[in-house]
């Protein structure tokens, strides 16, 4: 009897309850890689990020306030999703397949970086210091000081923040989508990211025009890149041998 393994057409995709399983597969994929790739992206963004904000070539805008800002006002508990954001966005490339689909998330990834970043050396934009006030009450608070240090009222508009958040929020929704992940994760992801784009201006790091500015920037790199790049697919099936067949006397294998 032949020996050849095939597959079923339904094998070609993961089914409901198989999510769990083939995303636990796809997050033990090239580890390593991963984490070190995703650590080495975010010191050279940084790298970049900090000489500009540092040393600006054009003038400086003061980006303006609008009425939702004062509306939203300083609410001191938004720091813990604001900072949930370095989580948020190793979540797709931990979550990638193959080396392909990674390094296909990571080239996208870096333009929309790269974009931000030339919208800060064309165009520096800061935050008015009004807006960039702490309530007293916090302002010596570890996390609080160490997101002054570390992200200060600068680079403005557009917020990368929330434009890598966005992107990110793209790209789990379709990795969820292809492992036909319940729907109760999809709405977890969306209410995640608006948590994160929320809390931009909750902690006076940004305003409501950077927000809007950051969440369509991600979102066009966003799309591009889930309709012109590898589209993110389930780990290839497990191959089915054929249950084998009596056969008469004589008859060929």
């Amino acid at each position: 009897m032949s020996d050849i393994r095939t597959t079923t057409p339904a094998a070609d995709a993961p089914t409901s309850a198989d999510w769990a399983r083939v995303l636990g597969s796809h997050w033990r994929r090239l580890q390593l890689l991963k984490a070190l790739g995703i650590c080495a992206f975010i010191a050279l963004f940084f790298s970049a990020y900090f000489h500009l904000l540092h040393h600006p070539v054009n003038p400086v805008t003061v980006m303006p306030l609008t009425p939702l800002d004062s509306w939203i006002g300083f609410v001191p508990a938004a720091f813990w999703p604001y900072a949930s954001l370095w989580f948020y966005v190793g979540v797709a490339p931990a979550f990638q397949p193959s080396l392909r689909a990674l390094l296909g998330y990571g080239a996208w990834a870096f333009a929309l970086c790269l974009a931000g970043l030339m919208c800060f050396y064309l165009w520096p934009t800061v935050v008015p210091s009004q807006a960039h006030q702490l309530d007293p009450s916090v302002a010596h608070h570890l996390g609080f000081a160490l997101m002054r240090d570390v992200d200060t009222a600068g680079n403005a508009c557009p917020s990368m923040h929330v434009a890598t958040a966005a992107f990110s929020a793209l790209w789990i929704h379709r990795l969820l989508a292809a492992v036909r992940g319940p729907a109760w994760l999809q709405r977890v992801n969306a209410g995640w990211f608006l948590l994160i784009a929320w809390s931009t201006v909750a902690v006076h790091q940004h305003v409501v025009l950077d927000v809007l500015a950051g969440a369509a920037l991600g979102m066009v790199f966003g799309l591009a890149s889930l309709c012109w790049g590898p589209a993110p697919r389930p780990a290839a099936p497990l191959a089915i041998r054929p249950t084998a067949r009596p056969t008469a006397p004589g008859q060929p294998l």
